[in-house]
């Protein structure tokens, strides 16, 4: 058994608590999933994701950056069962906390880790991040090139996770996950005075927006159960530090059944943000009586424009050096069909129930307070209508593997039209793909004159500010486990101590 220490990475900087990393083009294939199957290739990336406008996943889609079964995509293509789906994107990733992965043991003989991920870092690469996740940190800076995530935490959340290095112990460990026989201890700091006697919290949860990742109190949901007890009150910020003990292992669990309770988080994003609950913050449940109002989304009152719209029924002025403009609703022939994120009802797209009036306008509320705060450059999505198209710099080719021999998901190489005696030649293998992928230096931000807004050279991305670093996590850390492998546990966090001062700037 040994202590790891922490290298540094390479082309990552850090500065004012922050580890940034500089852009990328990157090469990412997948299969096709059964909810998008029969559905145009724009509809599904559009209500996927939500960081840029419907009028730029358009517009890269037509510059030919995705590929289905070795073919360039068009925004209208239909995905089908089996299909590979390639695509090449210029990865922005966010900043996360410079607070390094710590390496609580490595267990040499029974092969396995111990660690402590800190706040701000997903678990696995997702959305905007992938060498800013934990497999790829405990990969790129620690020399482990397989690891078995065999339990999830939140991105917002930090704490203690147990990571085995063979497939066999991590079958028997999610075993004992799956099956309740892993005693599992949280740290939690709450809105309140929590009440001093134990507090069981047993109402069944419910994931009803994917792309938010929005879970609410639902009595068709799956069990969970929760215990909590205060440690301590204070006073001064009117809030009180809990140990936790999730029976359950549902996601979002300790945070929804403290917000249930009337005691959310309180520096929880989404679960004790009085813009997205209202005053109550969510306490008791919300209304569960199906509705199919929706609303169309609309931008944040400043960062309306006339020339960042959202809406994808854009056509050209006569004039080819001004901005596209909104079609009239009586030229209802030029019209494009309107897509679901459009209307607003890609919202409960992917819920197993149909949603209340209520939930509706939570998720509503949620998706607006996030374009505001984080996605705010699809509504400033205005500069790339007068560039060219998107062209990926230094991305090796590869012809497309028989339908046989494709891997489900992962990084790729998007396949174009080669001369029949390339396919003789020697091919970079992946990993020589995207080591060189990650040896490209970052372009020079660009300013678009019409609006001052910095944004990237090669993408047209309009840039994000960087976050405060104390806004990156949660007061919610695991704490230890217990497990047949033994007890592990972490430090306590800062934010747990008593007499702590938390600057709310």
């Amino acid at each position: 058994m040994s202590d790891g220490a922490v290298p540094d990475e390479p082309r990552s900087q850090k500065d004012a608590g922050l580890k940034k990393l500089t852009p990328y083009w990157y090469p990412y294939t997948t299969m096709a999933k059964e909810r998008w199957l029969g559905r145009e290739i724009l509809e599904i990336v559009s209500t996927e994701f939500r960081d840029r406008s419907m009028e730029y996943y358009r517009y890269a889609l037509e510059s030919g950056v995705t590929t289905i079964n070795g073919k360039v995509a068009k925004p209208d293509t239909v995905v089908r069962n089996g299909d590979r789906i390639e695509n090449v994107v210029h990865r922005h990733e966010p900043p996360v906390t410079s607070t390094p992965v710590k390496i609580v043991l490595h267990d040499n003989e029974r092969d396995f880790l111990v660690v402590d991920k800190p706040g701000s870092i997903p678990v696995h690469a997702s959305g905007r991040y992938y060498r800013h996740s934990l497999v790829e940190i405990l990969r790129n800076e620690f020399g482990f090139p397989k690891i078995y995530t065999i339990n999830r935490l939140d991105r917002l959340t930090s704490g203690l996770m147990i990571l085995p290095l063979n497939s066999d112990l991590a079958r028997s460990l999610s075993g004992e996950f799956v099956n309740g026989l892993i005693r599992k201890e949280y740290i939690a700091r709450c809105k309140g005075e929590f009440p001093a006697e134990e507090m069981i919290c047993e109402e069944p949860l419910m994931t009803v927006d994917r792309q938010m990742g929005l879970n609410i109190v639902h009595p068709e949901g799956k069990a969970a159960k929760t215990i909590f007890n205060r440690l301590h009150y204070d006073s001064a910020t009117n809030t009180s530090v809990l140990h936790c003990r999730p029976m359950t292992g549902r996601s979002h669990q300790i945070r929804v059944h403290l917000q249930y309770l009337g005691h959310p988080i309180a520096n929880d994003p989404v679960y004790s943000e009085e813009r997205i609950w209202g005053a109550n913050l969510g306490k008791g449940g919300i209304d569960v009586i199906p509705c199919e109002h929706r609303a169309a989304p609309a931008p944040p009152v400043h960062l309306l424009s006339d020339n960042s719209p959202e809406a994808l029924n854009l056509k050209p002025s006569g004039d080819t050096d001004s901005p596209l403009l909104l079609t009239s609703e009586e030229g209802c022939d030029a019209r494009a069909k309107l897509l679901p994120r459009e209307t607003g009802h890609d919202i409960g797209m992917g819920s197993p129930v149909p949603l209340s009036s209520e939930a509706v306008e939570i998720i509503t509320r949620l998706r607006n307070m996030k374009d505001e705060d984080e996605d705010w450059s699809r509504w400033r999505d205005v500069v790339f209508r007068a560039k060219g198209s998107l062209a990926p710099k230094d991305i090796p080719r590869a012809p497309l593997p028989p339908q046989n021999k494709r891997k489900k998901g992962g990084p790729s190489l998007p396949q174009t039209s080669l001369p029949e005696d390339m396919f003789l030649a020697p091919q970079l293998t992946q990993g020589e793909a995207l080591a060189r992928l990650s040896q490209m230096e970052a372009p020079s931000p660009a300013v678009d004159t019409a609006t001052g807004t910095l944004y990237c050279s090669e993408c047209y991305l309009p840039l994000h500010p960087d976050p405060k670093p104390e806004k990156l996590y949660i007061f919610l850390h695991a704490l230890r486990y217990t497990t047949s492998l033994g007890c592990f546990e972490t430090d306590m966090p800062e934010w747990a101590a008593e007499g702590w001062k938390w600057d709310q700037a």
